[in-house]
């Protein structure tokens, strides 16, 4: 097979969540370990550093990965869903793996799927973890797709276990509270395993020490040891003043990653690298310097309040649950511009009306969607938006959106794309 026939017997032969929701969500790891055994099972050849939670886990995972590699190991990252090309989800030191690999796993591979009907999650998983294996790495990030508990990912026995934050999104799978959700992403923690918690609520901190202390993991809480004092844009990056508790220091930083939100995750990174410190681990802080400054130089990582034009002003954003809009209004407080043009696509089971109730009735609304099944349709999203005061044309696809958007817009304007994963990763401009 070819690499397009490849990708093509993937997407069609396996049930993907992206594509059709939660039909596609296998609730237990019981394929995955019989996919990994099959391969004699490459999870367990390389280090790995497993992160888990409702938003910041891609960026928190991208920006580590940046470290590690500055730092001089062979990292491998895995993460989920991919933009724009499906290798996205497989790097070594910011290099996707090759089309090859993928012909000759699939290849390889076949037999257990016609035997265990495994989900589309499933296949790059194993996939994923047989190429860092193959390869040597030194050490693999590995973000979760969904939860944690029953993520295909938690056969991994890490060296820190992360959890990023907890925010209500895919309720119909990990439960309506917050609570719930919580003992889902705790599902990482790992016996004697260190777990640190970026962001942490009265609601879901009973649940991490309970689960933390049952497995006897330490537990380590980043907001109690580090803290962001201060933060200014110089260049379109970031510049945070971060505070170190422990040792009274104080560390400046400039991220590449420009959205403000990325101040939670700085904090989350730096215990992280606290810890591997602790065990060992060879990261100097001129690194650390080093590696922010160009994490999407680094790793390929787009979509995080990424400008994609200028006069007027482009806008894309992976944002797609409410704690992710909340974050993307916040970062609007911020930016100056005269008139907002809001290029919107969600897909069916999020909670759109509670995201819509959050969003200004000021701006220009321009609903879409992106081209797969999962997606709400544009005129459903116009209706429902209409209840709560926001007026806009409906296009059947991004590109007539943003289109429509860019003939609107004067050059002094904003255009923000966000809503969905798949929606920005339709972008082309």
């Amino acid at each position: 097979m070819t690499y397009a026939d490849t990708l093509a017997y993937l997407y069609e032969r396996l049930p993907m969540f992206s594509r059709i929701g939660a039909d596609a969500y296998k609730k237990d790891l019981t394929n995955t370990k019989h996919l990994c055994a099959a391969l004699n099972n490459p999870q367990k050849k390389f280090k790995s550093i497993h992160i888990a939670g409702t938003n910041g886990k891609g960026s928190v995972s991208h920006i580590l990965a940046a470290v590690l590699q500055t730092a001089g190991y062979k990292t491998g990252l895995y993460t989920s869903p991919h933009l724009k090309d499906f290798r996205e989800r497989i790097r070594i030191n910011g290099t996707m793996c090759t089309e090859q690999f993928i012909i000759d796993f699939t290849e390889k591979i076949k037999p257990q799927i016609e035997l265990l009907e495994p989900s589309f999650f499933e296949i790059t998983v194993a996939m994923a973890f047989e190429y860092f294996a193959q390869q040597e790495v030194d050490v693999a990030v590995i973000e979760t797709g969904l939860g944690g508990r029953l993520d295909s990912t938690n056969i991994i026995l890490p060296e820190l276990s992360i959890i990023t934050n907890i925010g209500y999104d895919h309720t119909n799978i990990l439960g309506d509270t917050l609570e719930k959700i919580a003992y889902e992403k705790a599902g990482i923690i790992k016996r004697n395993i260190p777990v640190i918690i970026g962001e942490v609520l009265h609601e879901t901190k009973p649940v991490f020490q309970s689960s933390a202390k049952e497995k006897n993991a330490p537990l380590i809480f980043a907001q109690e040891n580090f803290y962001v004092q201060d933060f200014s844009y110089e260049n379109n990056h970031l510049k945070t003043e971060v505070v170190d508790v422990r040792k009274g220091g104080h560390y400046t930083y400039l991220l590449d990653l420009p959205g403000v939100y990325q101040t939670k995750n700085i904090i989350t990174v730096c215990e992280v690298i606290h810890q591997l410190q602790l065990k060992g681990w060879h990261i100097k802080s001129g690194q650390v310097e080093k590696a922010l400054k160009k994490v999407k130089h680094l790793t390929g990582l787009h979509g995080r309040w990424e400008k994609v034009k200028e006069n007027p002003s482009v806008i894309v954003d992976v944002a797609h649950n409410t704690a992710g809009i909340k974050q993307l209004l916040e970062q609007l407080k911020l930016e100056t511009y005269t008139r907002l043009h809001l290029v919107i696509g969600f897909v069916k089971d999020k909670d759109v009306e509670s995201m819509l109730s959050l969003l200004p009735v000021s701006a220009a609304y321009y609903f879409t969607k992106a081209q797969l099944p999962r997606a709400l349709n544009e005129k459903a999203l116009a209706d429902l938006a209409a209840l709560y005061g926001l007026k806009g044309k409906d296009f059947p696809d991004v590109h007539a959106a943003v289109a429509a958007a860019l003939t609107y817009a004067d050059k002094e304007d904003l255009v923000l794309v966000c809503g969905s994963v798949f929606l920005v990763g339709e972008v082309n401009i």
